[in-house]
Parts: structure tokens; sequence; C-alpha cells
């Protein structure tokens, strides 16, 4: 059975996620509307930093969270995450 990866900072991160799908439907929106290309691309770049900016608060919060057990178990998964940075 898997182990429970709930922390406080998930709700936040959930909302964060749900404003950012809010936004792409908009951007899609858009897109169906004809409108200009550079005003989509840059709502575009603003969804791809808001989903960028929620990973990154998933990876940090685990490190500090996750990772307490020895560091010679945790290395891999924290070469993993490293990449996804």
């Amino acid at each position: 059975m898997m182990e429970s990866h709930k922390h406080t900072s998930h709700p936040d991160l959930v909302k964060r996620l749900k404003r950012a799908e809010g936004h792409l439907r908009h951007v899609i929106g858009m897109i169906e509307a004809e409108e200009p290309c550079l005003d989509v691309a840059r709502q575009l770049s603003a969804v791809e930093s808001a989903v960028t900016a929620a990973k990154r608060a998933l990876i940090h919060d685990h490190i500090d969270h996750c990772l307490d057990h020895d560091a010679a178990s945790a290395l891999p998964e924290m070469k993993a995450l490293a990449k996804l940075l």
C-alpha cells in the first residue's frame, strides 16, 4: 500500500493549480476567439510560470519534510528531484 504524502502545504498547492487551470481555460478561449497570438503567448507564459512555481513548491516541501531518513537511501530520490527543478 502507498504511504500518504499529504502535507500542510498541499491545500495551498491545490489552490495554485486550480487558478492555473482556470487561467489555462481562459487561454483556450482566447485561441478559440482568435485573439492575437502575442496575447495568447503571453498568457501561456503566465500559465507555464504558475505551474512551474507549483512544481517547485511541491518539490521543496517534499525535500523539507519527506527526506528525513538516512542520506544514503535519500540520495537517488534527491537526484531525481533535482532533475525536475
